[in-house]
């Protein structure tokens, strides 16, 4: 038989232990938080789970690093070993270690380096120290169960339905053979014929001597995953002795054993990046298959119109048509769904987050998620990670005052940061929100001036003040650390946020906290549109950029110096943008005696996008021109119309950022 490559399984194994990871992060912060010691079960079995896939796939490093975790794990989870503060950041540490572990490994480096050798060390020191401080005097002897013995008589019979779980039995003995030497004989008795055997269910047992020196801990470590799914005994045949002298080992300083590791918690979504692979749930592939089932009776019927057709069936046609119609819309929305994943995603990493940080700031801060199972796009999701991080730091850095601070303003020690993400009509909202000291106007307003980005003279009001922020450098620190100070943030928060066909807008009231509501789109796969023409081309606005579209007379245009042209739109004069020289179209000029103004918003700047002539509204399937052309400045993909053409789609921000370059030139 052909020798199989396990190289085939790696990505899968990487997407499962990253889930591993956060569930044992997650864990591990609600036992610093005092809660129930019941997580170590949860937290245990995840980095056994990581250790045996990663000696199973050929990660021999991750699985030496791992296993002196799942040691330190299984004497927390047996009550020998007390849970700490100490311990948590030590195993917050770890889990951090094997992110960057795997990191590697998919970057086809050596996973070992000079950090994670140095935790591996603090972790068995601190097994060490642990085994000091059970035999120390005043202190109960380990239990006789936990002798150390030379020879194991293990029996390891698995249920028929155990492959059906994934577990597979031979790892399990494999993982065995690493306490010591192996004498294995199989049981062959609930073996059927082969002729009626069936491929998916295990009846092979096994009778198992383990010769090496360890206990029946270590032994029954190996099994914890698969307890429920076998008949399992563990008898010592030759014991040796209890070790119950103590051994002194020196205990290093924290700070020597655990090393200097930066935390990872601001790091990019657990997805397979472009082009990687989403879980589906079962239910959604059977609605896929459904729909097309009906789509094929669908197409049967209409196929019967080929070869024959009269006007008496015309009424029969159209309900065919009509049906067409009716599951395409729906298979649309079902595969659309495929790609919608849940914001908990991105919000998982913030405990972390929110944990070190205070921690360093010395501040006291309440995270509230609401929302959680929000869904939008995995492509939306992937991208929308570092702006919410960013957001989140400067809350805690700028926003949430110190305990001494808040207790003078009255405040309880503890501030709240709170991140709730909603559907709202087509689009997804996520806001940001801390009950700290708000916006420092006085600073923002200074630093403008200084900056010369307003006259001393202006009056601005609190919601212009606040835009100020996300002015390209603009930060009011006193000092640069590495968490504020370069001015590099607030701008990129904006301009990722707008790239997405999103907007951030910020409400702050001084001593009572800030607001940042970002509005997203649920898809950049399929948008909503307005169709516009312009000479003979076809372009399509997205309804969300648009705010109103008007009639507008030539006389209406005002030119201002420079050639700029602007018109009055309630109260205010917006820029216009002519769509017809902005991407030199062809065809008759029918906007030369006035024409149609769209008025769109991009980022915080209005203009008016003025075309020929409105078409109608219509849903479009993004198609991007970089895979096949190159990247057209003021445009984000094409679609093709129902009756075959092409329409380019406007990328309004794009467009206004490159109209204000040609003034400028």
């Amino acid at each position: 038989m052909a020798n199989v490559s396990l190289a085939q399984f790696h990505q899968t194994f990487f997407e499962e232990s990253a889930e591993g990871l956060a569930a044992m992060e997650s864990a591990l912060l609600a036992l610093d938080d005092g809660g129930d010691a019941e997580l170590v079960h949860g937290i245990f079995r995840a980095a056994h789970s990581i250790k045996g896939g990663a000696a199973t796939f050929g990660f021999p490093e991750m699985a030496a690093f791992t296993h002196e975790a799942e040691s330190l794990l299984d004497e927390l989870r047996d009550g020998r070993r007390a849970i700490d503060a100490g311990m948590v950041e030590l195993l917050l540490r770890t889990v951090d270690c094997l992110r960057g572990m795997f990191e590697r490994a998919q970057g086809g480096q050596p996973l070992a380096d000079a950090d994670s050798e140095q935790l591996r060390q603090a972790l068995a020191a601190a097994m060490q120290r642990g085994a000091t401080a059970e035999t120390s005097p005043g202190k109960q002897a380990a239990p006789a169960n936990d002798a150390k013995v030379t020879c194991w008589k293990i029996l390891f019979r698995p249920h028929p339905g155990m492959l059906a779980g994934g577990n597979d039995p031979l790892r399990l003995l494999r993982e065995l053979a690493e306490l010591g030497r192996l004498d294995v004989r199989p049981e062959l008795d609930r073996l059927p014929k082969l002729a009626v055997l069936p491929t998916d269910e295990c009846h092979i047992g096994w009778q198992i001597e383990l010769h090496g020196n360890t206990t029946r801990a270590a032994i029954a470590a190996v099994f914890d995953w698969v307890e429920d799914e076998c008949e399992l005994q563990i008898e010592p045949a030759v014991t040796v002795s209890v070790v119950t002298e103590p051994v002194v080992v020196p205990v290093a300083t924290a700070g020597a054993t655990i090393g200097d590791a930066a935390p990872r918690a601001a790091r990019e979504v657990s997805t397979a990046g472009e082009g990687g692979s989403v879980r589906v749930g079962i239910d959604k592939i059977d609605g896929l298959i459904d729909l097309v089932g009906e789509l094929v009776i669908t197409q049967s019927m209409l196929d019967t119109f080929r070869e024959e057709f009269d006007m008496a069936r015309l009424d029969q046609l159209q309900q065919g048509l009509a049906q067409l119609a009716r599951h395409a819309r729906a298979l649309q929305e079902s595969v659309m769904g495929i790609r919608m994943l849940p914001i908990s995603a991105v919000f998982n990493r913030f405990p972390r987050l929110v944990r070190d940080l205070s921690q360093k700031l010395g501040k006291q801060v309440k995270l509230d998620l609401v929302g959680e199972h929000t869904e939008l796009d995995k492509t939306v999701l992937e991208k929308i990670g570092d702006p919410l991080v960013h957001l989140v730091r400067n809350a805690i850095d700028h926003g949430l005052e110190s305990p001494a601070r808040r207790r003078a303003a009255g405040k309880s020690d503890t501030g709240t940061l709170r991140l709730e993400a909603s559907h709202r009509g087509g689009s997804i909202v996520v806001e940001i929100s801390d009950d700290g000291a708000g916006l420092n106007r006085d600073a923002i307003v200074a630093k403008a001036i200084q900056r010369g980005l307003m006259a001393p003279t202006d009056q601005l009001s609190d919601e212009a003040v606040a835009e100020l922020i996300f002015q390209p450098g603009f930060s009011t620190a006193a000092t640069t650390t590495d968490l504020s100070g370069r001015g590099v943030g607030m701008d990129v928060v904006r301009r990722n946020v707008v790239d997405l066909g999103g907007s951030v807008h910020i409400r702050s009231q001084p001593g009572s906290g800030t607001l940042f509501t970002i509005t997203l789109p649920l898809t950049l796969a399929i948008i909503d549109g307005l169709t516009a023409a312009v000479g003979d081309e076809r372009y399509i606005v997205p309804l969300v950029s648009i705010v109103e579209s008007v009639q507008l007379r030539a006389e209406a245009i005002r030119t201002v110096v420079g050639g700029g042209e602007l018109f009055r739109f309630r109260d205010a004069y917006v820029p216009i943008i002519r769509l017809r020289e902005a991407f030199a179209a062809h065809g008759v000029d029918a906007a030369d005696d006035g024409g149609l103004v769209i008025v769109v918003e991009g980022g915080d700047t209005r203009v008016g996008l003025l075309v020929d002539a409105l078409i109608g509204q219509q849903q479009a399937v993004v198609k991007s021109l970089e895979a096949h052309y190159q990247r057209v400045n003021g445009i984000s993909g094409a679609t093709i119309l129902a009756d075959g053409s092409v329409a380019l789609i406007v990328d309004v921000v794009g467009l206004v950022r490159m109209q204000g370059r040609r003034r400028a030139a």
